[in-house]
């Protein structure tokens, strides 16, 4: 994306608007999944393949045509939107297939999804490698993906199929106290997540250029930091086999909320290896939650609207993404670039408020 900003000439701060772009199109894509029930009433690997397939062609198309602002943008929010078949969808499956265990599955599921989310800036790290052939191996295996999962993942045994359309049924999980809690301590977790991924290449940009002798690969750097969360969800997913789901996400949402506050300590730290090893645990606790508290979701859902209930969690969560991304960007300058990111500890905060008020969340 940093590339394409130059290539169009425009302001480096139009990345918080790309980003946002595609949330904003999954958000608008879940709430009409989540108000259709389309996820509980269509067969989801095969939506999932179908989502899969139309969001890789259009993400392929910004490699193809003649870009400007307002066509990169349009493009980035109809590819959001598709990824409403992918993301929550994706946990349908998994909840399908695991009636217990669901916690491990996931970490599993939501660990596949760090990994990817950070595979493009591996990509990038490639010697002479342009941003069109990121574009187009991202494609490519998102089009791949749908197809796996549409040949080798059958519907799930505990699929409870939804028979008709429930205009307010997506907001009937929100009666439940348990439901209710487990969303918003995951609304928390979303006020913090992707500000984090889309500033770690910013952060340390920041600290190359206010330490010019330290020659960072700043995309390889924030591929290992990004995709370390993916063992992360694996482990809290294991981890949440012996101790319980809500006691794994409660701790990983402490430690990440700890890292939000004492960031201005390490952000400008003379020790690279320091800075580096704090983005690492930061990157760790900051997702190992996340299929946690789906898992808690799930759990805590009505049964014959379990892919509804998740989606539409989901679209709040990622509504609550763009404010703090866009909230970063608009107040960060050179002047408070080592403070601003104690902001993000707001969602941990309240999330963790959440799940201490209810101490009978439903967790297998």
């Amino acid at each position: 994306m940093g590339d394409i900003v130059r290539e169009l000439g425009i302001s480096p701060a139009y990345l918080a608007h790309i980003a946002s772009a595609v949330q904003l199109g999954f958000i608008a894509g879940t709430l009409v999944f989540a108000i259709l029930s389309l996820a509980d009433r269509l067969s989801p690997s095969l939506l999932f393949f179908g989502c899969a397939l139309v969001a890789s062609v259009v993400n392929l198309s910004i490699g193809f045509i003649q870009i400007d602002t307002t066509s990169l943008l349009l493009l980035r929010f109809i590819t959001g939107f598709f990824l409403a078949g992918i993301y929550p969808v994706g946990m349908k499956i998994a909840a399908d297939h695991f009636e217990k265990g669901l916690g491990k599955s996931l970490g599993f599921l939501v660990g596949a999804l760090v990994l990817g989310t950070a595979f493009p800036h591996f990509l990038k790290s490639i010697p002479a490698f342009p941003w069109r052939y990121v574009i187009y191996a991202t494609s490519l295996l998102a089009a791949l993906g749908g197809l796996a999962m549409f040949l080798l993942v059958p519907d799930g045994p505990y699929r409870k199929p939804g028979q008709q359309i429930k205009l307010a049924g997506f907001l009937s999980g929100f009666n439940n106290a348990n439901f209710r809690a487990s969303a918003f301590g995951y609304f928390g977790h979303m006020w913090e997540l992707y500000a984090f991924w889309v500033f770690v290449p910013v952060i340390l940009a920041a600290y190359q250029s206010h330490y010019p002798a330290m020659q960072l690969n700043i995309p390889l750097l924030s591929f290992l930091i990004i995709a370390a969360g993916s063992l992360a969800c694996v482990g809290s997913g294991l981890a949440s086999q012996r101790l319980g789901a809500k006691r794994v996400a409660t701790w990983a949402l402490s430690i990440s909320c700890l890292c939000c506050l004492i960031s201005p300590l390490f952000l400008l730290i003379k020790s690279t290896a320091v800075l580096i090893g704090y983005l690492f645990v930061w990157s760790i606790a900051v997702i190992a939650d996340s299929p946690l508290f789906s898992t808690l979701v799930a759990q805590n859902a009505p049964a014959e609207t379990k892919g509804t209930s998740l989606t539409i969690v989901n679209c709040i969560g990622f509504s609550i993404t763009i404010i703090s991304i866009q909230l970063i960007s608009a107040l960060r300058n050179d002047g408070n670039a080592q403070c601003i990111y104690t902001l993000l500890a707001i969602g941990p905060i309240l999330g963790l408020i959440a799940l201490f008020r209810n101490k009978a969340i439903v967790s297998q």
